[in-house]
């Protein structure tokens, strides 16, 4: 038996939206009002991806799909585009950025070009962005202001992952440093810039070089070629695991952790940390 496809999703969410015999909560449902879903849709994907949870994966890719196809259908039923509209788009440009794989711009194309280098391929996605940018500000797309390289990163994204972009989209006229050495004394010159801010009690001063710190950090993270939101998602994981197991070591030694002094409880964290460590690796 065939399962269902594409199309019967479109149908079943254009039934969901029905005046008349839809669900009264998809009706209701806006744009704006579906993006906290979309948002928790986005990390369950990424948390059964991290966990290697595959089992589950195909369901919540599907969850995920579900968001585009909703947003599709309000913007149909406002007369802005459908999802017919989306794939198109989305093709086309896929197309356009990749002609080390479809020379002439075509599906038909693919296979029929040469070889790139990466470092070839890298200058041709930087320029074909910037054509895009380019583009974008000549039909009034931008808001009202000097074209810059940061045109068009979201302001909406994450901070850490939105610090990443300006700074590797600065990075691509120039703006940034070529050795990891200057990355770290940058870093120190900014934990000293706190220290003070945190003295002199400030308390605009010590936001401010705090978020000087954490931009740094995701800096140096970029010179190492990692992630600055995959290593602390990782860190967060480590602490979760680690205070889990002082809990349970203290509830074994009757200890009452809110009751405990410092040094009791660096004692539990220091004997999970090991077991841990001994046990995992981490």
């Amino acid at each position: 038996m065939a399962g269902y496809n594409l199309n019967d999703l479109l149908r079943l969410m254009a039934n969901l939206r029905d005046p008349e015999h839809g669900c009264p909560w998809d009706r209701e449902q806006t744009l704006a009002s579906i993006v906290p879903h979309t948002l928790d849709e986005v990390y369950e994907v990424i948390d059964t991806i991290e966990r290697e949870d595959h089992a589950h994966l195909c369901d919540e890719l599907g969850d995920l799909l579900f968001q585009v196809v909703f947003y599709a259908q309000i913007s149909a039923e406002a007369g802005r585009f459908d999802f017919a509209r989306i794939v198109d788009g989305l093709v086309t440009k896929l197309l356009r950025r990749h002609p080390h794989v479809f020379p002439d711009g075509s599906l038909a194309s693919f296979g029929s070009g040469s070889p790139l280098t990466e470092a070839e391929i890298k200058a041709n996605w930087e320029r074909i962005k910037a054509e895009e940018r380019a583009a974008k500000e000549v039909s009034g797309e931008l808001d009202d202001l000097p074209a810059s390289v940061l045109d068009d990163i979201s302001a909406a994204l994450p901070a850490l992952l939105r610090a990443h972009k300006l700074q590797k989209r600065a990075a691509t006229v120039g703006f940034d440093w070529r050795q990891l050495e200057p990355v770290f004394t940058n870093l120190e010159s900014e934990i000293s810039e706190l220290r003070e801010a945190v003295a002199s009690g400030d308390r605009a001063a010590i936001v401010d070089e705090l978020g000087d710190l954490l931009f740094s950090c995701v800096n140096l993270s970029r010179h190492l070629q990692q992630d600055a939101e995959q290593s602390l998602r990782q860190a967060n994981h480590k602490f979760e695991t680690r205070f889990r197991r002082v809990e349970q070591l203290a509830a074994d030694a009757g200890i009452a952790m809110a009751e405990a002094d410092e040094a009791e409880l660096d004692r539990l964290w220091q004997r999970a940390k090991a077991e841990l460590t001994a046990s995992t690796g981490r």
